[in-house]
């Protein structure tokens, strides 16, 4: 059903399907490109860390980005409101209106969001995000690239790994329409959701599974409580993050005062699932985002590359 509303917003068949890139003889390499790049985007970056520590921020951080990049002044439909950000936090399981005015409030704190009057009715404030949340979301979509120009070089992501503004704004745009979609994909990954639904999850995940990649085992017996001090978070709430993980059969919690775990296969094949359906996605929204970014004036050379792959 996915595939059906995703080739609907494409408006083609896709390149890719879900279970081609599952079953890529490469994906455990992707794996690795991508932890290590999603883990780097945050290293040296405390703050950013802390801002990650509350379940949710996760996803304000790419909707407001998309948001903005998709309003239309002239269609108030489209305005970056409040209620617009709450409307597709809603879609990824944050319907409490309550939660998402402290998340909102916490990064206009820290100069991440800022409030507006709307051009054309002073009444009505507008979110807009600041050169600080653009300057972190882009470096989060380049990471999120990474396993997709791993597995296919072929493939057209010159202009995201360029960094090129236009295109990330356009990319962000065109991303709005397939949140319904992506939303209903991520409920089908309940191990990935357990990490999103508890402060700097997807930060200990991907430390976890980075340094077991690291060791060469992939059932290596490896440290957890480190991200206590990496993280900033207490050894209290990553132990019970860990007890979660076991009981849902991904973790084995070893070793005196059960400070290491092993990750069971089922982590594994989950969260590869999970950077499988990220991809699909991803490379859906690039579909679209680069055949309108090929026909732009001035982009002539780039389409004719393009074409020339293809061949």
């Amino acid at each position: 059903m996915e595939q059906d509303e995703l080739e609907r917003l494409v408006g083609d068949r896709l390149r890719l399907t879900l279970d081609e890139i599952v079953r890529h003889p490469r994906l455990s390499e992707a794996r690795h490109a991508y932890l290590e790049s999603f883990l780097k985007v945050y290293e040296g970056e405390p703050f950013l860390v802390r801002l990650l520590l509350e379940a949710g921020r996760f996803f304000v951080f790419h909707c407001a980005a998309v948001l903005e990049a998709a309003q239309d002044p002239s269609r108030r439909e489209t305005w970056f409101t409040v209620g617009a950000l709450k409307q597709q936090l809603a879609l990824f399981g944050y319907a409490s209106d309550r939660q998402a005015d402290h998340l909102v409030a916490r990064l206009r704190e820290v100069g991440f969001l800022e409030l507006r009057k709307a051009p054309s009715d002073g009444r009505v404030r507008l979110l807009a995000t600041t050169e600080k949340l653009r300057a972190h979301h882009i470096e989060w979509l380049v990471a999120h690239f990474v396993p997709l120009a791993t597995l296919y070089p072929d493939h057209d992501y010159g202009p995201i790994f360029a960094r090129d503004r236009d295109f990330y704004l356009l990319h962000c745009s065109r991303s709005v329409p397939f949140n319904p979609a992506a939303a209903r994909l991520m409920m089908t990954l309940p191990d990935t959701m357990l990490f999103f639904g508890h402060a700097a999850g997807p930060l200990i995940q991907n430390a976890v599974l980075k340094a077991a990649m690291d060791a060469g085992d992939p059932g290596a017996v490896v440290p957890y409580i480190e991200a206590t001090d990496r993280f900033g978070v207490s050894r209290t709430h990553v132990r019970n993050l860990m007890i979660s993980a076991e009981a849902a059969g991904l973790v084995r919690i070893v070793g005196r005062g059960g400070r290491n775990i092993e990750i069971l296969p089922r982590f594994w094949a989950s969260y590869d699932r999970g950077l499988a359906v990220g991809m699909y996605l991803t490379d859906a929204v690039n579909l679209v985002t680069m055949r309108e970014w090929l026909e732009r004036p001035g982009n002539i050379a780039q389409r004719t590359a393009a074409f020339e792959n293809q061949d």
